[in-house]
């Protein structure tokens, strides 16, 4: 993506006007937007090749307009046969250290998210094929099941949609997740999930139950409450408004429901970190949390590309204050400071979302899912004791 850098380069030369539109002429006349026209109801407009690949390929207009003829992207799915589904990790800035994922890649097609790279494993790209290229798990329930029913395996909360949204709009076909928490209900097995589709509260009779042994816990991803934005970032998510909605429902269901303000992008929604807190409370949400924005390797160029075509009067403006917060780089992935940055903004930030959530009484006590109702049942297949 040398043309971003370039462009990026551009962008902060001479007056901001100036700048920006250089940048915008740039990437316009390289090709990189070839696919733009075809991507309606998605984030990326570019569909760079993946960082493992020996070539590189740009669409471009040969000039006898036939970018008209092709047709517009459509989601395509494949089945992936996966060995194993619980994904562990040791990273020391996270509460969990296991996940599992029943999706690669994600409809919802955020500009931001920060899984995009994680396609250049497939010889994908990050862009347009990490929101239209999908793959599916359906072994997931069985594998799942194998797994936490081994000798020896020790029993903590697992955690789905920390990569992939588990309820992406494919979900309400393939079902997964529901076969995933009939696999943990059955075996009181604890579960935290994180969405930003309404479409979790179709499994609220599972949740329900599993929430009354104290084993389950939602949290809604709430960006922004600006609609426009929200259907230009996040364009195949749920809508706030039907975010919030969601919070009510589980609320109202006995689920305990917290909100993500994830990610905070200064410069674009981070005025909003006081109404958003106050919705969510207003909804019976009782903890919240947030994440400073994320541009690992390739999520960088495609957020970058996507503000310049959307928000060119902002660029200058929010990249600056997202490298006051990275120690002058567009992210730093130092533990510890990858999810709150530092610096004086990254404390302005976590300032404001402390005093609001203590106004609204939110955060005044943590809910801790229960781990000891778990047994491994024994196989059936295993050889009776003679004693």
């Amino acid at each position: 993506m040398d043309v971003i850098a370039q462009a990026d380069r551009m962008a902060f030369s001479g007056s901001a006007e100036q700048g920006v539109d250089r940048a915008n002429a740039l990437i316009s006349h390289s090709g990189l937007r070839g696919h733009e026209h075809r991507a309606r109801g998605r984030a990326s407009a570019v569909n760079p090749s993946g960082r493992y690949e020996a070539l590189s390929r740009t669409v471009f207009d040969d000039g006898w307009n036939s970018f008209e003829d092709l047709p517009p992207f459509k989601t395509e799915v494949q089945t992936e046969h996966a060995r194993k589904i619980i994904t562990r990790n040791d990273s020391p800035d996270i509460s969990f250290d296991r996940s599992v994922n029943p999706y690669r890649g994600c409809e919802h097609g955020c500009v931001y998210c920060f899984a995009r790279p994680t396609h250049a494993y497939m010889g994908l790209s990050a862009g347009i094929d990490f929101e239209a290229k999908l793959f599916a798990k359906p072994d997931a329930a069985k594998l799942l099941e194998k797994e936490i029913t081994r000798p020896g395996y020790q029993v903590k909360s697992i955690a789905i949609g920390t990569n992939t949204d588990p309820y992406q709009p494919i979900e309400r076909e393939w079902q997964l997740m529901r076969a995933i928490l009939e696999v943990l209900d059955r075996h009181n097995h604890p579960v935290g999930i994180v969405t930003k589709s309404h479409l979790v509260t179709r499994d609220a009779d599972i949740l329900a139950r599993m929430a009354q042994r104290g084993l389950a816990k939602v949290a809604l991803s709430v960006t922004t409450m600006d609609r426009r934005l929200a259907r230009t970032m996040e364009p195949r998510a749920s809508t706030p408004s039907k975010r919030l909605e969601a919070i009510r429902i589980l609320t109202d269901q006995g689920i305990p429901t917290s909100a993500m303000v994830a990610p905070i992008i200064p410069g674009l929604n981070d005025h909003e970190i006081e109404k958003i807190l106050d919705a969510v409370a207003g909804m019976g949400a009782r903890e919240v949390g947030y994440v400073l924005l994320r541009l690992p390797l390739e999520v960088a160029p495609v957020f970058k590309e996507w503000l310049l075509r959307h928000y060119p009067e902002r660029y200058r403006h929010v990249l600056s204050l997202i490298r006051s917060m990275r120690g002058g780089k567009d992210y730093d992935a130092e533990w510890g400071k990858r999810m709150r940055g530092t610096g004086p903004y990254a404390w302005q930030i976590a300032r404001r979302f402390e005093m609001a959530s203590k106004r609204l009484g939110l955060n005044e006590r943590r809910l801790k899912l229960r781990t000891d109702l778990f047994v491994t049942p024994k196989p059936e297949s295993e050889q009776l004791s003679l004693l």
